[in-house]
Formats: structure tokens, C-alpha cells, sequence
């Protein structure tokens, strides 16, 4: 009887051992980008198969722990961003910089349609050399075929310090739909997306 104990103990432990190994979290990767309102940035984002969280903040500025009415004031340096979490294995950063660029209007320097001022400039935030150069690549592919005449400002900049925007402001667009898709559609946005990339071409 105690063998039998005994074996049944290590198959117990063993499949144990297993399911955990089968309950491991998978890999995930960040990226951050900079898309004028951060609501919308989380929203476009959101759509994308792949993506695991979105988190609104502030980046690129020059004191810590900003806070949105200092950010909207423009004194301290800040961007409104998006920290996307995602699974590499079902979406390429690649992908993710295709959806910022049609997203976004990258023609303009510190404003992204009805918001105008520092905060709401564009950028990607590349997280590690290899983004760096996939993002590079990506501006040089841009620009070869953009349907556009006008020349593109957004900057690539090494990604630094991200800090988390009010409760308030994450997932607004869940939280708030009709306030959200008031300001969408009263800022312009969707309507400059179509005529920047045309019809269909929307994240």
C-alpha cells in the first residue's frame, strides 16, 4: 500500500508540474506611441487583435509624476501616450506601427486635429533597438507611399519615463461611448484619417 501511496503522490506532483508549465504566462512585449487625445490612441489600439491592454500617461516631459492639468497646461514637456501591451506571437510590432501611422495625422507638429500644443504631438517611442530600426524602416516605407503630398514630422525617440494618467482617463472610450464618440467625430479626427489615407483605410 505505501508504494501505491507513493506513486500516486508522483503522479500527483508531476501533473501538477504540468499544468503549471501549461499555465505560464505567455511572452508580451510594450510599445508606446503618441497620437495626440490618448483616448483615441487607446481606442484604435484597442481593435487590434493581439493587444493585450492599452494604458494612457504622459511621456517625454521633464517631471515626474505630471499630472493632466499640468501636461495641458504645456509646461512641463509631456506627450499624451499609449503603452500598448501585446503577444508578439499573434502581432507583429510592424503591424502595430501601421495602425499608429493611419491613425494619427503625421503631417502636423504639436497638434493632431482640433487639439493644438505640445501634448498633443506625435510620436513613436521605440523600447529597444530593434523597434528603433523597425520604426525607422517603417517611416522610410511611409514615405515612398504615402497618398499624401505633404511631408511627414512625426519623430522616432528613444522611449523614457511613463506615467500612468488618471483613472479617470483609462478606457474612456469604454466607459464613456457617447462622450467619446461626441469628441471623436466634433475633433475632425475620423474625417482627416479619410482624407489623409482615404476611404476604408481607418485602424
Amino acid at each position: 500500500m505505501r508504494a501505491v501511496h507513493t506513486l500516486v503522490a508522483l503522479a500527483a506532483v508531476a501533473a501538477a508540474g504540468a499544468h503549471g508549465q501549461a499555465a505560464a504566462p505567455a511572452k508580451t512585449a510594450s510599445a508606446t506611441f503618441a497620437g495626440g487625445c490618448f483616448w483615441c490612441v487607446e481606442a484604435d489600439f484597442d481593435k487590434v487583435p493581439g493587444v493585450i491592454s492599452t494604458t494612457s500617461g504622459y511621456t517625454g516631459g521633464h517631471l515626474a509624476n505630471p499630472r493632466y492639468e499640468q501636461v495641458a497646461a504645456k509646461t512641463t514637456g509631456h506627450a499624451e501616450a499609449v503603452r500598448v501591451v501585446y503577444d508578439p506571437a499573434r502581432v507583429s510590432y510592424e503591424k502595430l506601427l501601421d495602425v499608429f501611422w493611419r491613425s494619427i495625422d503625421p503631417t502636423v507638429k504639436d497638434r493632431q486635429f482640433c487639439d493644438i500644443g505640445s501634448p498633443y504631438r506625435t510620436a513613436i517611442y521605440a523600447h529597444d533597438d530593434a523597434q528603433f530600426a523597425a520604426a525607422q524602416a517603417s517611416l522610410k516605407a511611409l514615405e515612398k507611399t504615402k497618398p499624401f503630398k505633404e511631408p511627414i514630422v512625426t519623430p522616432i525617440e528613444r522611449a523614457g519615463a511613463f506615467y500612468e494618467a488618471e483613472e479617470f482617463h483609462q478606457n474612456y472610450h469604454l466607459n464613456n461611448p457617447l462622450r467619446y464618440r461626441y469628441y471623436r467625430t466634433s475633433c475632425g479626427r475620423d474625417a482627416r484619417l479619410q482624407q489623409l489615407w482615404g476611404p476604408g483605410k481607418l485602424p
